[in-house]
């Protein structure tokens, strides 16, 4: 069953049914900062990349038990381009009364390091809610490139500096980066192609137009079904549930090497404490509950919710780390 199966399948109504808070057990609902009782209109969550990706997936899938839980429809909205930073910056101009949001990709944290002039500030403009996710990439060659582990693509890359290529979402998505550090830990030199998405870096990989890429472990399921892509090692810090035969980068050689994408929920600065510490317990009684923890296990990703203050500081160790990689990798900002 391939990823958009599962989407028809899992948001169909099987998994509506399933039992969630209901908008009667928040009776003690949270406040706006005008004193309303929150929400009290539909809410959105703005996406910054494109649809069918394994960050989009799990954002519709959070979105759809939000609104049973809320009382209200949760509406996703795809605002697709400079790297996530048209979504952040329509969420950061938003009223800061809860009522739009964003669900942000690694990307998110590597914004800073690549814009020379943000309209917003990444960490002052923006209140963290809940990291939601995060998931592991799968080193894959096209079935043509002549190497199956680690050690060989190593050999190959280094006799072909600048020449073999490899596939991300995006310049300074966490996919680009995952690439990034890879050239650096190997010393070699593979060129970055960027596509606008996930599954388009993945497809360009599985046509054969590009030798590498580093799809998230959902994007890449279907194309290993059908043989067009060969996966070489995980880029978590330990093997995939779902693919428990290829080794890490870390057992591959690369030791120390931990690197994945990651989704998380913020809000504008200025929401009121109630409606962020209302909206970070929603999100992790949701992401928590039994069978969408299987379903979020089954799709690629690792639950992993927290308090606002710890997403915080995930996401200020990412942007120092992302600083690193963009300095290494060349970039410059624009």
């Amino acid at each position: 069953m391939n990823r958009f199966q599962w989407i028809a399948l899992l948001i169909g109504a099987g998994l509506v049914a399933a039992a969630v808070p209901t908008a009667g057990a928040l009776a003690q609902a949270a406040s706006t900062s005008s004193g309303q009782a929150y929400p009290v209109r539909p809410v959105r969550i703005i996406i910054g990349f494109s649809p069918g990706g394994g960050g989009d997936i799990s954002g519709r899938l959070l979105a759809q038990k939000m609104s049973a839980s809320l009382g209200q429809p949760v509406i996703v909205e795809n605002r697709v381009g400079a790297g996530g930073a048209i979504a952040s910056e329509l969420v950061a101009r938003s009223p800061a009364d809860g009522h739009t949001l964003l669900f942000a990709a690694g990307a998110f944290a590597a914004l800073p390091a690549l814009r020379a002039k943000l309209p917003f500030d990444s960490e002052r403009d923006f209140a963290p809610v809940s990291l939601v996710v995060i998931t592991a990439f799968v080193l894959s060659v096209h079935p043509s490139v002549p190497v199956h582990d680690v050690k060989a693509l190593i050999a190959l890359a280094r006799s072909r500096p600048g020449v073999l290529a490899f596939s991300s979402p995006g310049v300074g998505s966490s996919a680009h980066l995952a690439g990034e550090l890879f050239n650096m830990m190997a010393q070699v030199k593979m060129l970055h192609v960027p596509f606008k998405g996930s599954p388009e870096a993945a497809t360009a990989v599985a046509a054969g137009e590009i030798d590498v890429g580093m799809p998230s472990v959902s994007a890449i399921t279907p194309f290993l079904a059908a043989g067009k892509l060969r996966p070489i090692a995980v880029t978590g810090a330990k093997r995939s549930a779902l693919f428990p035969a290829v080794p890490t980068l870390d057992e591959s050689g690369l030791r120390g090497y931990d690197r994945g994408g990651w989704n998380g929920m913020f809000a504008p600065a200025g929401v009121s404490r109630d409606v962020i510490v209302q909206l970070n317990d929603l999100i992790g009684k949701i992401v928590n509950m039994p069978e969408m923890n299987e379903t979020l296990r089954k799709l690629g990703f690792e639950p992993r919710t927290g308090t606002p203050e710890q997403f915080a500081a995930f996401v200020h160790n990412e942007m120092a780390q992302n600083a690193k990689l963009v300095k290494f990798a060349g970039l410059k900002p624009n």
